[in-house]
């Protein structure tokens, strides 16, 4: 509620002293240069043409600054500096009298610290200018976050031939192992007593063979046999 009231009463102030100082300047324009410099010079004001013509642009294009609230810091400081500069150099011309110079003075001052309030131009330009800081700003940020996710990012896929598709294709459509492939599955290792079982039958000789040097002797043939021959 304080903040409006603020904004408020810089729009008020602003449109009051910058219509005078518009208004004073206009009247300036319409007698003409020649005559407001003329009237300078009986004022006793030095270079009364030249003192006209500042005077006269200084309220035009200070007032009509102040009334759209633009550049209100540096127009109010130029404004109380021509009202300073004519309360020592010479008596204002009519209709503003010395206390509304002083008035007018003190109040471009007050607004120049002061600034313009929310209603004005100067501040659509500074929310502007910070809006387009922050676009910025997150444009630059956005860019680094995707530079460093090119940098984090895993390495490229690595590029199938025509022969591997082509397995992977037949192994789709046909997914029973070829026969000549070789076993590669680990088995269970054999028991230990199974092993020794075994050993122990290939070693018992056979009944009728007698070993001879290391070597089987062979059967000894039937007497039959040999009495038959």
């Amino acid at each position: 509620m304080k903040q409006v009231l603020r904004d408020l009463a810089a729009l008020v102030a602003r449109i009051g002293v910058g219509g005078i100082f518009f208004a004073n300047g206009w009247a300036k324009l319409e007698d003409g240069l020649i005559l407001t410099g003329a009237k300078f010079l009986e004022q006793g004001a030095p270079a009364p043409s030249a003192w006209a013509t500042i005077t006269m642009l200084a309220e035009l294009i200070g007032g009509a600054l102040l009334i759209a609230g633009l550049a209100v810091s540096t127009t109010g400081l130029i404004l109380f500096a021509e009202a300073l500069a004519v309360f020592l150099v010479a008596p204002p011309l009519n209709p503003i009298s010395m206390n509304e110079l002083i008035l007018l003075g003190a109040a471009s001052l007050l607004l120049a610290v002061v600034g313009a309030g929310r209603v004005s131009v100067d501040h659509m330009v500074v929310i502007r200018r910070r809006e387009s800081e922050a676009a910025s700003e997150f444009a630059a940020d956005d860019e680094a976050d995707q530079v460093i996710a090119s940098l984090r990012g895993p390495d490229k896929p690595r590029e199938v031939t025509a022969k591997e598709a082509a397995a992977k294709e037949t192994k789709e459509k046909d997914p029973t192992p070829a026969p000549d492939t070789e076993d590669t599955a680990p088995h269970p290792k054999p028991r230990a007593r199974e092993t020794k079982q075994a050993e122990e039958s290939s070693a018992t000789p056979t009944p009728g063979d007698t070993l001879v040097a290391g070597r089987k002797k062979p059967a000894a043939r039937n007497r039959r046999q040999s009495t038959a021959e």
